[in-house]
């Protein structure tokens, strides 16, 4: 109530700032007035999801879990987000110095489509297999990931998180309920997957809870009267209050979700759906495409990609088709090397080792923001895919490339060296650090994050393997091919769930003629798509759009075009829609010209 009460506050002078005329705020220093309400903003933003605060390294909201899910709360989001618009219109533009025009172009931006994502009543369904709030209770109850747990107020902050995480597990289950009322709900299939994720926080003696892992490993200055105290309190809320949440919620979908769920792929069959995916399109995609031209793109990249992987099959001495090289590479022992999970996460130490002398040539910045290879939780590895989780500004908390191991003599490795790129380093770590390592940006630009973007620079520097000393293995560059086509593959795929009619079947088998990819791993990543649509669209445009970028740098500046000076201009200004950063590679060669 504390935290609301403060909300309304500050968006009253949010408010009251709207109400100056445009030529009072854009007369006397306008760049100091619109970095205070970039300031105002951010801080604002921080009180209404912690949860970012905590993963930006503000940890002032640690013991904070607002109920995103009420009618209230997204109330409160539409006032913030327009006030703020208010107060942003009153600034003439063309007044601004260049930095703050950039900054107000990405926030009117972002305000628009925060707006209009409230139109669609997703709340509805809160809980899938790939991201949930369920989902990363465990992963920050865990005490490896963005919470803290190193003095005792750390540990009385996630206590106070996961009482406030019983609330929202209770409001899950009412909105699936009025989702079923007014059929909105997941498919079947990814309803199903759930039932395992919250079944493994269902455990009989407290002790063997995840949230049971940081009060087995107290920091050896807690005295003895906190760390009883602590555990007394911890294992009371496992036992009472957390273990009966997922009890709750798993009985809910087990008895009552899951019978009432569709039996569709994509979400036109909802009455909102098409209107949805085409606004989730443009948000992901921070473009004006038609879901028909992505469609297209889609198509024409899959045969490209097609064919140079027809050369690389050729070149090994496959003599089968490019199917049956698929199976072949998965399923050929020399491409299984390793029999434990620590030589997994040193084949990718070995990676980052090789590839450091030509990186450091690439990119004559690079974050300070220390980085780390780490396994993924086994609670949640079966479901996931490896990925990155940023780092701290301030640097305390490393950058992790998260490494899904199941079975590592399963592990194939023919994509580690993409896939490293892309994750870790130049891909994720360098963007995502060196943007929150930028003090030039306002805070809020500092921790922003677009899809088309973040993720197109990841799938660019794959593109950069040869250039990085990687790739010299043919299979290496099949597998970074593989990659390629695999996101060329999710513009048709996900465009043809969700809009074309297209089945789950049917995007499995297409997906399945065309890459290299186990069925298993298809159809978790075809389920990943039907849970989160236009999500998959972001990596391919972003990526066509860099490279696009890059050559046209240079044709233009021909004998003046340096990699490393390139790159820069691309990270320079963190995380852009594509349009705002097409406008600034222009202006830059243009300079150099």
């Amino acid at each position: 109530m504390k935290n609301i009460l403060l909300l309304l506050s500050l968006s009253f002078i949010i408010s009251c700032a709207s109400n100056n005329n445009k030529e009072n705020a854009t007369s006397g220093n306008a760049d100091a007035r619109i970095d205070s309400l970039f300031k105002n903003y951010y801080e604002q933003r921080l009180h209404l999801f912690p949860l970012e605060a905590t993963q930006n390294g503000d940890h002032r909201f640690d013991d904070q879990l607002p109920n995103s899910l009420t009618q209230s709360f997204r109330d409160t989001l539409k006032n913030f987000y327009t006030a703020t618009l208010d107060s942003l219109n009153q600034f003439d533009r063309a007044a601004l110095k260049e930095n703050n025009q950039a900054s107000f172009d990405i926030l009117l931006w972002d305000l628009n489509e925060n707006l209009e994502a409230l139109k669609f009543p997703d709340h509805l369904m809160p809980i899938n297999q790939f991201w949930s709030l369920s989902l990363t209770m465990g992963q920050l109850g865990a005490g490896s990931g963005i919470q803290p747990f190193e003095t005792v107020k750390d540990y009385e902050n996630f206590l106070m998180r996961a009482h406030r995480f019983i609330p929202w597990c209770d409001t899950a289950i009412a909105n699936m309920k009025r989702g079923i009322q007014q059929n909105i709900v997941l498919p079947q299939v990814l309803a199903k997957k759930v039932l395992p994720q919250l079944q493994s926080m269902i455990v009989s003696e407290v002790h063997e809870s995840i949230f049971h892992l940081p009060i087995d490993k107290f920091p050896a200055s807690f005295s003895d009267a906190d760390k009883k105290r602590l555990t007394d309190e911890y294992e009371k809320t496992i036992a009472d209050e957390l273990i009966p949440a997922y009890n709750r919620l798993y009985d809910f979908f087990n008895i009552i979700y899951v019978p009432a769920c569709r039996t569709s792929t994509g979400i036109s069959a909802l009455s909102f759906g098409k209107e949805y995916y085409n606004f989730l399109a443009k948000q992901w995609t921070t473009t004006t495409l038609t879901t028909d031209s992505i469609f297209n793109l889609g198509q024409s990249e899959v045969a490209r990609i097609h064919s140079e992987m027809e050369a690389i099959k050729n070149e090994l001495g496959f003599k089968g088709t490019l199917k049956e090289f698929f199976k072949f590479v998965n399923s050929d022992k020399k491409y299984f090397p390793f029999k434990t999970d620590s030589e997994v996460i040193q084949g990718f130490r070995k990676i980052y080792e090789t590839e450091k002398p030509m990186v450091n040539k690439m990119f004559s910045v690079q974050p300070k923001s220390p980085f780390r290879i780490q396994e993924t939780e086994k609670f949640r590895a079966a479901s996931s895919s490896a990925e990155y989780q940023q780092g701290s500004a301030d640097g305390t908390r490393p950058g992790i490339f998260y490494v899904p191991i199941i079975d590592a003599t399963k592990f194939n490795s023919i994509a580690m060296e993409t896939l490293f790129l892309h994750e870790a380093i130049p891909g994720h770590h360098f963007q995502i650090s060196l943007q929150q390592e930028n003090k030039e940006l306002p805070d809020f630009r500092r921790f922003i994050w677009y899809g088309a973007y973040g993720e197109g620079w990841a799938l660019y520097t794959e593109s950069l393997g040869k250039e990085l000393g990687l790739y010299n293995d043919p299979i290496q560059k099949f597998g970074n091919l593989s990659e390629e086509m695999h996101r060329a593959l999710r513009l048709v795929v996900d465009v043809g769930m969700h809009l074309k009619g297209w089945t789950r079947e049917q995007a499995i088998q297409f997906s399945l003629e065309n890459e290299a990819e186990s069925e298993a791993d298809i159809t978790s990543e075809i389920e990943r798509y039907m849970a989160i649509p236009g999500q998959a669209l972001a990596y391919k445009i972003g990526q066509l759009k860099i490279i696009a970028l890059r050559n046209e740098a240079e044709k233009q500046l021909g004998s003046k075009f340096s990699y490393a000076e390139f790159h820069n201009q691309v990270l320079k200004d963190g995380c852009l829609p594509l349009a705002i950063l097409e406008s600034n590679i222009n202006n830059w060669m243009k300079s150099q010209k």
